[in-house]
């Protein structure tokens, strides 16, 4: 075994070993301070104290959540079909597709909960993403990184203005939506959960085919020819994975910044390029950012809470500072 090897597999056990630490903290933190032991009484022994009911009624779901929206897997796809380093999982316009389904949902269709609005931001997601996946595709030379990305970013301004124009109309959705599209994963429950957990299914295992055709992705469209791979089929099965992933975490949790573009930075510092380690190290991190932000957000802030889409944010600007600042340095 190598040594790049055991470096990899010994980074990848870090992350495994985070990710668990970060839930445990999830569980135990918040407004009511609950000791390990009860959490691991109220998963494994049925505890039947008020302790164990808050960790199973309410932490628990949120800490799955939590881990189903880490985004991180998503940036990495997006990055490697567009080969930009600060591509992130609403490049496509996915964010904003749900943010428009979610307006939508609750100004035309009485729709007013969370779990109601999954399936309305979902679709939204899924609309946008094939719309700038057409319009990027059409005319000559096919979907290119380029042309995906300034497919997207149009797709985005126009959604952006159409979801303004609904939520500056109707003050009852702006009332709703806003509570929605600052990001939080918490006041979700378990049939949330039930509703996506098959699509954050078809991602990964969408990601997972996809892995070996990124690293070819990254040499160049003609040399991933040349090794065998079929571009235009890499690029489209890498961005439906995105949007499938980036969609489920956001119909859960409304958008979440930073995390999608940080954290497969981070993966690629410790265990390199090769995208299959990369995937596996994001799918580690990201959730485990997720949850310690949260939980930063709920002891910081005590009695109150600050969603988890502001602390990661607030975490995740000394990061882009220092990213460009390293970027700046690197001799041309």
């Amino acid at each position: 075994m190598s040594r790049a090897t055991r470096r990899r597999i010994a980074w990848t056990v870090a992350g495994m070993l985070l990710l668990f630490l970060a839930a445990l903290l999830s569980l135990a933190l918040g407004s009511r301070q609950i000791a390990p032991a009860e959490v691991f009484d109220a998963l494994l022994r049925g505890g039947t104290g008020d302790n164990a009911q808050v960790v199973r009624a309410l932490r628990v779901p949120r800490t799955v959540i939590g881990v189903m929206v880490g985004l991180a897997v998503a940036g990495v796809v997006m990055q490697g079909i567009t080969r930009n380093p600060i591509a992130e999982p609403g490049v496509l316009g996915v964010s904003q597709g749900a943010a428009l389904g979610v307006v939508c949902a609750i100004a035309f269709l009485g729709v007013h909960t969370p779990s109601g609005y999954v399936w309305f931001a979902f679709a939204g997601a899924g609309v946008a993403a094939v719309a700038a996946y057409a319009v990027a595709g059409s005319g000559r030379g096919g979907a290119s990184p380029v042309k995906l990305a300034l497919a997207g970013a149009a797709m985005n301004a126009f959604i952006a203005s159409v979801v303004s124009a609904i939520v500056t109309t109707d003050a009852r959705a702006l009332d709703e939506f806003r509570f929605w599209d600052v990001g939080s994963i918490g006041g979700r429950d378990g049939e949330v959960v039930a509703q996506t957990w098959p699509f954050l299914l078809v991602g990964l295992v969408l990601v997972a085919v996809v892995a070996r055709g990124l690293d070819a992705l990254a040499l160049g469209d003609d040399v991933a020819r040349g090794l065998g791979h079929r571009v235009a089929l890499v690029r489209a099965v890498g961005a439906l994975a995105a949007t499938v992933l980036t969609g489920v975490a956001v119909a859960v949790a409304g958008p979440i910044a930073f995390v999608g573009l940080a954290v497969p930075h981070i993966a690629r510092a410790l265990v390199g390029a090769d995208h299959r380690w990369v995937l596996a190290l994001s799918a580690l991190l990201g959730p485990s950012v997720i949850l310690v932000s949260d939980v930063l957000g709920r002891v910081l802030f005590a009695p109150s809470e600050v969603p988890v889409a502001v602390m990661t944010a607030l975490l995740g600007v000394p990061f882009l500072v220092a990213l460009v600042r390293r970027k700046a340095t690197v001799p041309a």
